[in-house]
């Protein structure tokens, strides 16, 4: 999958492997159609900063699911 693509197949591909990695609860809150293609670049900047890591503290985790609320459509 090439994720420098901008398209929503892969906005759905990185916001279910963000909900799996991040283990959320309320995965409703974190659906891949809440997500513009006009953020895509943000999204993917979070997307790969969180596959390269193996684990978040509750800040963090915090904090990502704060700017991905930002990203979310308004």
């Amino acid at each position: 999958m090439n994720l420098k693509e901008n398209n929503r197949e892969n906005i759905e591909f990185m916001i279910t492997n963000i909900k799996e990695k991040l283990q959320v609860v309320n995965s409703g809150a974190m659906r891949p159609e809440s997500f513009d293609t006009e953020n895509y670049e943000d999204l993917l900047d979070i997307y790969e900063m969180i596959m390269s890591k193996t684990s978040f503290s509750v800040s963090e985790i915090d904090a990502i699911i704060s700017e991905l609320g930002n990203l979310r459509k308004k």
